[in-house]
């Protein structure tokens, strides 16, 4: 199984980014799908995730950032619009499959910069 993000970068606060993560090697369709990030110094955090029937977002990126998938072609993306400073971290895909309540699978990680 492999997922590969893909979109980071460096922009501007008030910016957008869109991320993406392409899975292979899994069903795509039978798994739920987050993303999480990871800021230098922090504990890794669930930003968003969606399954078959429903979206979450934590407080921190509500109404900027939206989730979305395409099960026909294995893909998560991440929508992150109104970026600011404290937005910059590492941002990992993941998968866990329906029932079970662990991320099995994750990306490497993608690198999004926000400056000031």
């Amino acid at each position: 199984v492999q997922l590969v993000e893909s979109g980071g970068g460096l922009v501007q606060a008030g910016g957008s980014l869109r991320l993406s993560c392409e899975a292979s090697g899994l069903t795509f369709s039978t798994y739920s799908m987050a993303w999480f990030r990871q800021a230098l110094g922090k504990e890794r955090e669930r930003i968003a995730h969606i399954s078959w029937s429903s979206t979450y977002y934590a407080d921190s990126v509500k109404g900027r950032f939206t989730i979305s998938r395409d099960n026909a072609k294995n893909a998560v993306y991440l929508q992150m619009n109104s970026l600011k400073p404290e937005d910059t971290a590492v941002y990992f895909c993941a998968a866990r499959l329906r029932g079970v309540t662990r991320y099995e699978y994750w990306g490497q990680g993608t690198q999004v910069t926000v400056s000031s």
